[in-house]
């Protein structure tokens, strides 16, 4: 088993050879920090609704090395945030509504640029299942579809599917080889090969003209300038990129919180095990757990599988490679035997890991100061893959002072509070999830359709928003 190496979806594509590094000092209209998914998003528009804009990305490994190359590839139409806690803007609850409305048509959006650009990312827009399989877990489903219901979200956003129409999509298995009791179907989804996207998005914009420097590492971010050792690239508008790397800039330790993903990928199933799951419409797969999985269905007919793990280093410390604990590796192929028993044979034949940007509220973020010429996206706790690209949309508008929709929308100019300062911040967040994964043993030993009183308190220390 290969563990670390970046991630599967790297391994099956090749690692990439660098572009070359900056240089020395440069100038440029616009300076972006960062070649994640939200950093190449905006030099995607930006280059396309000016093409004479000298726009250079800065990218301390290479393009798609941090999260934009490393995660589930769900191209997922999640709101990265509260409902109440944007609603308290301007806007208020329709301006929210609207943000949800964008972020759906932000997954046909990825669609579309894929085919006119030629990206061949393995795209399948089936939509994303949200299975229950204990007690407590089915009646929490049943809460959150009557939310939605209360916020006016109708079934072309959200159904139910009992177990018998679930079992005609997709076969998985609670505690005990029992079948899963139900899910949520929410058709704007899609799956993806991230690092196939995050690398034709790339090619495509350097294509275009857009200066990509690669094993370029930014030490500072300034008003006019990007510093690097290399020398600094001055330029009017300065935007921050960096989501799950931000901790290591000066002066943004406690911005955003880099929570740790991990991932198994398995060896390709038979055309047996295949029949027996089902999953004919590769439709991306979560849990009502507390501490949750998610899952895919490869275009090359493996079953890649994350969850938390070991969910925060010390001080803010992030890998470089992607390796895990062999406990994580365990953890992980436990949920995944248990949930398709069949899938054993294939084995385990890639595990890696890699940071999401979290904010202390977990809303998301897209701002620019205008006067200091200063930007930044992110914040997505996880559902970063379309959001990034309503966001690099979001920042060219703003940077290019065009007033759209999407500079209305809740998240611009939104401001979270920082983190606590260490040890309070390390131990919160590995308090917050011994609770979560207790809860979710006690649910399922107990079967009951109680949630535990243990992941209550859970969310009150955490602020986790539902």
């Amino acid at each position: 088993m290969r563990n670390g190496e970046v991630s599967y979806w790297w391994q099956a594509r090749g690692i990439p050879g660098r572009r070359p590094a900056l240089p020395g000092p440069a100038d440029a209209d616009v300076c972006i920090v960062g070649a994640g998914f939200t950093g190449l998003w905006t030099a995607y528009y930006l280059k396309r609704a000016e093409p004479g804009l000298r726009i250079v990305v800065l990218e301390a490994a290479f393009a798609g090395f941090g999260a934009s190359g490393r995660n589930g590839g769900w191209v997922t139409a999640a709101l990265p945030g509260s409902r109440q806690r944007y609603a308290r803007g301007p806007r208020g609850a329709d301006g929210v509504r609207e943000l949800e409305r964008q972020l759906r048509g932000t997954v046909d959006e990825v669609a579309r640029v894929c085919a006119a650009e030629d990206i061949q990312a393995g795209l399948v827009k089936g939509g994303e299942l949200s299975v229950a399989t204990s007690a407590a877990q089915e009646a929490r489903l049943r809460e959150h579809l009557k939310a939605e219901r209360a916020w006016g979200d109708g079934e072309d956003v959200v159904r139910y599917l009992g177990p018998d129409e679930l079992a005609g999509r997709l076969r998985v298995c609670g505690d005990g080889g029992t079948p899963a009791r139900g899910a949520l179907l929410r058709p704007s989804c899609a799956r993806i090969q991230p690092a196939d996207l995050v690398a034709g998005l790339a090619a495509v914009i350097t294509a275009a003209g857009v200066t990509l420097y690669e094993g370029t590492q930014v030490t500072s971010i300034e008003p006019g300038r990007a510093r690097t050792l290399a020398g600094d690239v001055r330029a009017p508008v300065v935007l921050r990129c960096t989501e799950g790397s931000t901790a290591a800039l000066p002066g943004q330790h406690r911005t955003l919180l880099p929570m740790n993903s991990s991932m198994i990928v398995t060896g390709p199933l038979s055309e047996e095990a295949w029949q027996s799951i089902g999953w004919d419409g590769f439709e991306t797969l979560g849990d009502e757990a507390h501490a949750y999985i998610y899952a895919q269905r490869t275009a090359d007919g493996r079953i890649a599988l994350g969850g938390r793990g070991i969910p925060y280093r010390f001080g803010s410390a992030v890998d470089q490679d992607g390796e895990i604990a062999r406990s994580t590796v365990a953890q992980l192929g436990r949920i995944l035997r248990r949930m398709f028993p069949v899938a054993t044979s294939a084995g385990i034949e890639h595990a890696w890991s890699g940071v999401l940007g979290v904010p202390r509220d977990w809303c998301a973020s897209v701002t620019l100061d205008r006067a200091a010429g200063l930007g930044w996206a992110g914040g997505y706790s996880g559902h970063g893959v379309a959001a990034a690209n309503l966001a690099g949309r979001t920042l060219a508008d703003l940077v290019r002072g065009v007033s759209s929709p999407l500079t209305e929308l809740p998240w611009v100019g939104y401001r979270w509070r920082q983190w606590e300062p260490e040890p309070a911040r390390w131990a919160g967040v590995h308090g917050l999830y011994a609770l979560y994964r207790t809860a979710d043993r006690l649910e399922a030993a107990r079967d009951t359709e109680r949630t535990s009183w243990l992941a209550q308190v859970g969310d009150l220390i955490s602020g986790i928003p539902h």
